[in-house]
């Protein structure tokens, strides 16, 4: 006698037959050819900026990149004069980038996360609809705000720097709030009832409960923000216009307007403003991964 089984609705078998055709299609060797036809389509120009930025002006001007590959013949030279070169000197601006960027990471990082717990863990009137009205800032683009930011920095008369630190930093902090929001959402409340019952304030619990589980999603957004200011233009010709505030997207800006003959600086200053977002997404890679997909604690 055969044992009874459950019948297949046909909504399960629909929603079934859905997500295995998904998992078949991501899974399949047709998926896997299309993504390595992507890859190369997308490293090609890039790769082909990257060999520019090493060979001379005369190859440049009378041969492709492509050519490298038969007769190679590179110098850095060019990365030399576009570091410390008397027209261009990107040093100074690439140093600039990193005054700018980091304290416009850290800042935003460190009030959404205690606006988040305030939000997620603590019973007040109204939370719901400030979490509400924070969400919905994110579609406000940031244009419309620049003409009274500059208009009340001028009336505060704060440095160039700190203009710019406020500015990115009130851009991150609907996202920010949103995302580290959902994220502490998933923690389970036990944690926190177990660490009140021991006596632990809310100082307690956030710094030494909550912000080491945070990690992947502060290492994700801090990805975020960082790579967002390091190539911001828009923000830094606004509020520090100076050549002696700017970073390096004004400097690299300007020289394709006046260098754009010189592709053998261009593209070294091209790479140059390239290399510390690259190597910080590489160092934090396994923390963005794990802060996408990742909810919190799961049981």
């Amino acid at each position: 006698m055969s044992a009874a089984t459950e019948p297949v609705t046909p909504a399960k078998r629909r929603g079934r037959t859905a997500a295995g055709n998904a998992a078949r299609a991501i899974s399949s060797p047709w998926a896997s050819v299309v993504a390595v036809i992507l890859a190369i389509m997308w490293t090609t120009p890039t790769l082909g900026l990257f060999i520019t930025s090493f060979r001379t002006q005369k190859d440049i001007q009378t041969s492709g990149w492509w050519t490298a590959f038969v007769k190679p013949w590179f110098t850095i030279k060019n990365y030399e004069q576009a570091l410390f070169g008397g027209s261009t000197s990107l040093i100074d601006y690439f140093i600039n980038s990193l005054v700018i960027t980091i304290p416009a990471v850290i800042i935003p990082l460190m009030l959404a996360a205690l606006a988040a717990y305030a939000i997620a863990w603590t019973k007040f009137p109204g939370r719901n609809w400030i979490f509400v009205g924070i969400f919905a800032l994110q579609i406000v683009p940031l244009q419309v705000a620049l003409i009274p930011l500059q208009q009340l920095y001028n009336t505060l008369a704060l440095p160039s720097f700190w203009q710019v630190w406020i500015s990115h930093a009130i851009f991150a902090l609907p996202l920010a709030v949103f995302l580290l929001h959902n994220f502490m959402k998933d923690l389970p409340g036990e944690l926190m009832e177990a660490a009140r019952v021991d006596g632990a304030g809310h100082n307690a619990i956030f710094f030494r409960i909550i912000l080491p589980l945070m990690k992947p999603a502060l290492a994700s957004f801090g990805i975020f923000q960082f790579l967002w200011v390091w190539n911001d233009l828009l923000v830094a010709l606004i509020f520090a216009p100076s050549r002696a505030n700017a970073p390096l997207t004004v400097r690299v800006a300007e020289m394709a307007g006046t260098m754009g003959g010189q592709w053998y600086l261009l593209s070294a200053g091209a790479f140059i403003s390239m290399i510390v977002p690259v190597i910080v997404f590489l160092s934090l890679q396994k923390y963005f991964v794990r802060g996408l997909l990742s909810g919190g604690l799961k049981g």
